[in-house]
């Protein structure tokens, strides 16, 4: 008999971008550091197939997964907090289900039927959950334990209805021992003298109860920990023990949310409502756990100490939302904490280095020409549309003109070529086909096998490998010692161009080395 996953269900109430991707990471956490295998899923109710088309001003990163899934940026803080590899099947849109349905009707799978969302939608999703919820994505390849479902958008919206009714539904499906629900809610703080209120999350949950779920646990975010009476009395009108009601405050950092919940004591409740202890884990994957927990405590502490600062400057285009990048803005923090350092980001608006800036708004022209000349290192992450490359290339140039590190993603890559090539190699009019089609010199070209036609899932996506070149630069290169002088690596890639490689021989005549 194939062994049953057991399902935490995610939901979030109040508000959107309350934090349920960090609370459903963070209990996944908890629960691997018992030695259970835990795996993930997110579902976002919008129409689109995936996230690849979506601006990142609207919703945030999206995040890359290997086999080149184009996914909602949880399920990046979900492969860091868990170290799992996710495919994009752990990814499921309204657009997604909906698809699947109308192929099987157009194959006749449901001949004779009248095709509805109820049955036929709310099956799709559950039979999704439960054959991607029982995947191994750990390096270990064990079936998952725990599967995390979080629940994307708000109780209550339109489109996140299917999703609650089919999850109502599972928890039939699976019994009452293998699923849990935690409610995310909100408890604002008003007026002056700071006042909890705890209405928000009452009418939140008799909402959710209404639809059929009752919440097992409350995750109350808020800027201050519970005042005296607070948890008593969510606990009283929201029918759940006190000890099944969480205060997850602001904290000094988002390292600290699974310290905060195991204090309060998740692992209890988790373990009584799920039998966990039921499970027959070895003492060698429980002493893993055990590794994990003391590894993740330090990794906070560090995070928490007054360590000395490197500045970087973000010189992007959707700096508005600090989201757009939030890979970069963890692999900067990871990195940091590694070296026992602290990072602080400078963010830039790449436009804002223009001269157009300098003559409409001085005073943030000079803001970010300040910002970039003080910064210790210099990040020009990735991005589509010609706004603001103008300013990226200023950045690379500044960056090689006063030998400042600088670190080229994707986008940041290609307008680093250009710069060198209009200022190194005279190539004076060196441009992108992406912002010029037909240009003289495109530095920058189209990638044969990429669909010109067709914009969603076309690009070159997923992990792709890397080999380093058998010469001396190479070998002597940082990023060659920073992977451990490994010949091959993988890297994710998302991209529609490439540097042309009609002239790579003359970039690297003059110095640029690939």
């Amino acid at each position: 008999m194939a062994k049953q996953t057991k399902y935490i269900i995610v939901s979030g109430g109040v508000i959107s971008g309350i934090g349920k991707g960090i609370i459903a990471s963070s209990t996944g956490l908890l629960l691997k550091t018992l030695g259970l295998t835990v795996t993930s899923i997110k579902i976002d109710p919008y129409l689109n197939i995936d996230a690849g088309t979506l601006s990142p001003l609207d919703h945030g990163e999206v995040f890359v997964l290997d086999d080149g899934g184009e996914v909602d940026l949880d399920l990046g803080n979900y492969e860091r907090y868990l170290n799992v590899t996710l495919t994009r099947d752990n990814n499921i849109t309204t657009g997604k289900i909906y698809r699947e349905v109308i192929d099987k009707e157009r194959r006749g799978d449901y001949l004779g039927k009248t095709v509805q969302v109820v049955p036929h939608i709310t099956n799709a999703i559950q039979d999704w959950v439960e054959r991607v919820g029982a995947m191994p994505t750990s390096d270990t390849g064990r079936t998952p334990d725990v599967c995390i479902v979080e629940l994307g958008g708000t109780v209550g919206d339109i489109e996140s209805a299917p999703f609650i009714e089919a999850m109502r539904q599972f928890q039939f499906r699976v019994g009452h021992d293998n699923f849990c629900l935690i409610h995310v809610s909100l408890v604002p703080v008003v007026g002056a003298v700071g006042e909890q209120k705890t209405k928000p999350t009452q009418a939140s949950v008799r909402d959710l109860r209404g639809l059929g779920l009752s919440p097992d646990i409350l995750a109350c975010r808020s800027a201050l920990p519970f005042e005296e009476g607070i948890r008593e009395k969510l606990s009283m009108f929201c029918q759940v023990s006190p000890k099944q009601v969480f205060s997850v405050h602001d904290c000094e950092s988002l390292y600290h949310v699974p310290i905060l919940l195991r204090e309060q004591g998740m692992i209890d409740v988790l373990t009584d409502r799920l039998k966990l202890d039921a499970l027959s884990i070895s003492k060698e994957i429980v002493l893993e756990g055990d590794t994990l927990w003391a590894q993740w405590r330090e990794f906070a502490r560090r995070r928490a100490r007054d360590l000395d600062a490197t500045t970087i400057a973000i010189v992007g285009k959707y700096t508005y939302l600090a989201d757009s990048y939030i890979s970069v803005v963890k692999g900067l923090e990871h990195a940091a904490l590694n070296v026992k350092r602290k990072i602080n980001i400078k963010w830039v608006e790449a436009s804002d280095l223009e001269e157009a800036t300098m003559h409409k708004d001085p005073l943030k022209y000079h803001e970010a020409w300040q910002h970039l000349c003080a910064a210790d290192g210099i990040l020009v992450p990735g991005g589509f549309g010609e706004r603001g490359v103008e300013g990226k290339v200023l950045a690379a140039k500044w960056a090689r003109e006063h030998n400042v590190p600088y670190l080229g993603i994707c986008l940041g890559m290609q307008v680093a070529v250009i710069e060198f090539a209009r200022n190194i190699c005279g190539m004076t009019d060196a441009q992108s086909a992406e912002f010029r089609e037909g240009c003289a010199l495109p530095a920058i070209v189209f990638m044969p096998e990429i669909d010109r036609t067709t914009m969603g899932g076309t690009m070159r996506l997923g992990s792709r490998p890397t080999k380093f070149q058998a010469s001396d630069v190479a070998r002597r290169s940082a990023i060659y010692k920073l992977y451990g002088s490994a010949n091959e690596v993988h890297e994710r890639h998302r991209h529609r161009y490439e540097v042309n490689p009609e002239i790579v021989s003359e970039l690297e005549a003059k110095g640029m080395q690939f």
